[in-house]
């Protein structure tokens, strides 16, 4: 049976003929998955030649998606592609209520839920903190920053615990009001092609670190 849009609340679709046509990775390919929101997705529209000089790196964020979604479309969107490893990056819709309020434990449950789908299957893990935001334009009643640095700390203790390697995009990208430093931002969430340029060389060592790790 063919969802309709409407239907398809966790976007199962979006990618679905990408991964249909996707090939089996080569014998000695490290195929990476770049799990995400707008943030991942934009890397892909914003910074193409970083995807491009890497084509062993699979982009599958999707705008506005909230932990729960990514968690739905884990499978199709990461287990089933075969990678070596995934790099997690999620969170900051939650906080921005973009299905509703949801609790801080539950947001970090969802977000632990896919590094355990994913360790269970073979996949190496990256854990990325969230990007620093002291306001969302979509919802500017809320105001993140301190949220944002509660939900790095439960990321990176959980990844500490469960050998998981742990990615701090934070520290480099904040300003001194716990936001997103303007020369790295295009507005207070999403980076321009300068903050991809400072992601860029961080997720490559913390990939080729979860490589290595047994």
């Amino acid at each position: 049976m063919t969802l309709l849009s409407n239907d398809d609340w966790a976007n199962f679709g979006k990618y679905k003929a990408a991964n249909d046509q996707l090939k089996a990775p080569a014998k000695k390919e490290k195929r990476v998955v770049f799990m995400g929101n707008s943030i991942t997705e934009g890397w892909g529209k914003n910074n193409p030649e970083f995807f491009e000089k890497n084509p062993s790196y699979i982009n599958r964020g999707i705008s506005g998606q909230v932990t729960q979604q990514m968690l739905l479309r884990f499978s199709p969107d990461v287990i089933d592609l075969n990678p070596k490893a995934v790099v997690i990056l999620a969170g900051t819709n939650d906080l921005a209520g973009n299905r509703g309020p949801i609790r801080m434990d539950q947001i970090a449950k969802n977000i632990f839920s896919m590094a355990q789908l994913a360790k269970a299957n073979g996949i190496k893990v990256v854990l990325a903190s969230a990007l620093p935001a002291n306001s969302y334009s979509w919802s500017p009643s809320i105001s993140p920053a301190d949220q944002i640095v509660e939900l790095n700390k439960r990321i990176k203790a959980y990844a500490d615990k469960n050998n998981i390697v742990y990615l701090d995009y934070y520290t480099p990208m904040v300003d001194a009001e716990k936001g997103l430093k303007s020369e790295y931002g295009r507005d207070s969430v999403h980076p321009n092609l300068d903050g991809y340029n400072v992601m860029a060389p961080l997720v490559n060592e913390a990939i080729a670190k979860a490589l290595k790790k047994k």
